[in-house]
């Protein structure tokens, strides 16, 4: 038989807490330039207010956290000082209570949000449900957050998502935008760069690189908007690029990126035919890349609506449904 004796000890480390009589380690969290004269040790918390600090002092004499009475914005006050202090138990829970309760929150004030979350590196989950949320409504995001102030774990995170709902040739874009961000003594004329200046920017963009679908862009998209930074490729990814757009013989070599996922309403109404499906009867329709071996890579080509004429489990299989349309 085993009796359950947390709970009281946990009241009696409250207490202990409670008492300020006898102590000899004091940690301070602001500054008042007094002490007792007592004190054998201090420990300096500056970047954790008193308040946040009580709190987290609660929870580690007693367990005891009380979330109800919080702000969200607190929240994650309380979240990073449980970072700064290593806390992981308490990091975990209130990263999973704050994904669980607080979305509409976080999405109201997705730049605190995502700036907290980068900030603090044991913040996974957080990190995650930011990458996942710009991938998903980036023109959303982009009205409170500019993708040139992304850090650059959050930036490589984003471009490396399939679900990123944006077109290729604007990622190229923003990380173009990102680099010359990072070094502020480069024009955005590329055709004023020195050779230095293209190492200087390859080296910026290392990371990024590797995850820009270049052959999803079209060869409009590629001649205006990749030619004039082929320095910054490898020979021989820009070299391949170039053959696709020209040379419908030339083979895709078999480590090329796939489009990214879209997520289009309205195009068709269909479980069978799919967003790929429609973007290849578009490109008959139009005479694009259809004669090319590489028009799978390309990004969806999506300019026409269609519309469902027949479904089999409403209007039913026969030939003779078929035959009226």
């Amino acid at each position: 038989m085993s009796t359950k004796f947390l709970s009281r000890l946990s009241q009696n480390y409250i207490e202990i807490l409670e008492d300020d009589e006898y102590y000899d380690v004091a940690i301070e969290v602001v500054s008042d330039g007094k002490n007792s004269g007592r004190i054998l040790a201090i420990i300096k918390l500056p970047n954790i207010s008193p308040e946040i600090f009580q709190i987290i002092l609660k929870y580690i004499y007693g367990g005891i956290i009380s979330l109800n009475e919080q702000e969200s914005s607190e929240t994650l006050k309380i979240l990073v000082a449980a970072d700064e202090l290593h806390l992981q138990e308490l990091v975990d829970y209130f990263q999973k209570y704050l994904i669980e309760n607080k979305v509409e929150w976080m999405e109201r004030h997705f730049e605190l949000t995502h700036k907290i979350s980068f900030q603090c590196n044991s913040l996974l989950k957080l990190q995650k449900f930011c990458t996942d949320f710009m991938a998903k409504f980036p023109e959303k995001v982009s009205k409170s957050l500019d993708f040139t102030s992304l850090p650059e774990k959050s930036l490589v995170s984003l471009i490396k998502s399939d679900d990123l709902q944006m077109k290729e040739v604007k990622v190229w874009d923003h990380v173009l935008k990102w680099g010359l961000t990072q070094n502020k003594t480069l024009t955005s004329d590329p055709d004023s760069w020195t050779d230095d200046d293209f190492k200087i920017m390859e080296n910026t963009l290392q990371d990024c690189l590797p995850l820009i679908r270049f052959f999803s862009l079209s060869s409009e998209e590629f001649f205006q908007k990749v030619r004039p930074y082929k320095r910054l490729l490898k020979s021989q990814l820009y070299e391949e690029l170039l053959g696709s757009y020209l040379d419908s013989n030339i083979k895709p070599s078999d480590n090329i990126l796939l489009p990214r996922n879209r997520n289009i309403d309205e195009i068709i109404d269909s479980k069978i035919v799919n967003l790929n499906i429609v973007s290849l009867i578009s490109r008959w329709i139009d005479k694009i890349d259809i004669k090319s071996k590489f028009s799978y890579t390309r990004e969806l080509y999506l300019p026409y609506e269609f519309e469902l004429l027949l479904r089999g489990s409403k209007n039913g299989f026969s030939p003779e449904n078929f035959h009226t349309l």
